[in-house]
């Protein structure tokens, strides 16, 4: 049994970091011209992926070390050099010095998320429903998959279209990553992926175009990727979701529990 403790917020922020700093790696190597880039600072991973992507922010903030005013100004140097507005994910296990001296330094807090987990367990035998397929996508379903995800994602972020419209070469360019095609009677209609990492299977990146829902595509998904993920020796799945969004809904009744909710701090300067 997981507890929500710091050796649990640890595992399922680095492996969160990991899927990050990875992506923006693929993107450098795609396309050099992006500057996209990581470092590793005070235990924290910094990723620069472009000045508009969501993946442009920090992660582990203040968990694996104590957060210092000189680890902090060398961390914001990274994003102000580019550019790029000064975010970050933190834990609440990174503690009230790490919250202090954000807010010290002028941080608001912009976003609730929660992060779930549950242990990785064989799925029952398929329960699809009639006409429902699940496949693990090939390099070739790149220009699919980012279809499927700038309809899916696009409908109600229409401000991530331009990251979107990227998104499936770099994804499958992404190491320990492995993306997932839904179709029904045939026809692709949702998609998913699973980042690996350190026994952790992070779901991320589900999505079903807007007429094919509440087909249970998502269920079906998630079912594929949790015994991929077992059939891969992975013991701890991971998700994050808005806060009490019905995203999170539906990950509990997967038996997912909540870990924590994470605030995400952006620097405001006067």
């Amino acid at each position: 049994m997981a507890f929500a403790d710091l050796d649990l917020s640890r595992r399922l922020e680095r492996a969160e970091g990991r899927s990050c700093l990875e992506f923006a790696e693929a993107r450098g190597r795609l396309r050099p011209q992006s500057g996209a880039i990581w470092m590793e600072c005070a235990g924290a991973y910094a990723v620069f992926d472009g000045m508009n992507s969501p993946v442009t922010q920090s992660f582990g903030l203040g968990l694996f070390e104590p957060l210092s005013p000189a680890s902090l100004d060398r961390i914001e140097a990274f994003f102000l050099d580019r550019g790029a507005a000064v975010v970050h994910e933190v834990s609440p296990l990174a503690g009230i010095g790490t919250l202090d001296l954000l807010c010290t330094r002028g941080y608001r807090p912009i976003e609730l998320s929660s992060v779930l987990h549950r242990p990785v367990e064989r799925p029952a035998t398929n329960t699809h429903p009639d006409g429902v397929t699940v496949r693990v996508a090939g390099v070739e379903d790149a220009v699919l998959c980012a279809q499927i995800n700038a309809r899916g994602w696009g409908h109600e972020h229409p401000e991530l279209l331009d990251f979107l419209g990227e998104f499936g070469p770099v994804a499958f360019a992404r190491e320990h990553t492995v993306s997932f095609v839904a179709e029904l009677d045939g026809q692709p209609a949702a998609a998913g992926a699973l980042t690996l990492h350190d026994g952790v299977a992070l779901f991320a990146g589900a999505t079903t175009i807007p007429e094919m829902r509440r087909r249970g595509l998502q269920a079906a998904l998630l079912e594929a990727r949790m015994r991929y993920a077992f059939e891969n020796g992975y013991d701890l799945a991971m998700m994050v979701t808005e806060a009490g969004s019905q995203s999170q809904r539906n990950a509990e009744r997967k038996d997912f529990r909540i870990a924590y909710t994470r605030t995400k701090w952006q620097l405001y300067q006067s």
